[in-house]
């Protein structure tokens, strides 16, 4: 007789070991299913709520984002003199989009962007 230990791939009766590792397994199981995401998860209207509100904080975040980088730009390149191109250009954006220009409609109240020359 050889007292080679048996593979593992053996069918036979789960030793001790197996039982701990099975018992902290459903245990880890139990835990993630009370988690947050994993209850929104489960729930349709909660998960189509939580992404609904995802793609608002995404759409937002870009339109400041891309607002802030813009404007940076523009101030940026409206300081450069020495391309007079670039220079007029970006100074005549910075001059339309600033809020002297503003102005505010009598009937409606709204403000519009334009010069003021009435």
């Amino acid at each position: 007789m050889s007292t080679e230990a048996k593979p593992d791939t053996e069918a036979g009766p789960p030793n001790q070991e197996t039982r701990l590792e099975i018992a902290e397994l459903t245990k880890e199981l139990r835990n993630l299913q009370g988690h947050y995401a994993m209850r929104s998860l489960q729930s349709r209207k909660r998960m189509m709520l939580a992404q609904f509100l995802r793609g608002l904080s995404f759409g937002l975040g870009s339109v400041i984002g891309a607002t802030i980088l813009v404007s940076v730009s523009v101030y940026l390149l409206s300081q450069i003199d020495f391309i007079p191109i670039i220079g007029d250009w970006a100074a005549q954006i910075a001059n339309e989009i600033s809020p002297e220009n503003v102005r505010v409609d009598d009937a409606s109240g709204a403000g519009s962007a334009g010069t003021a020359q009435d």
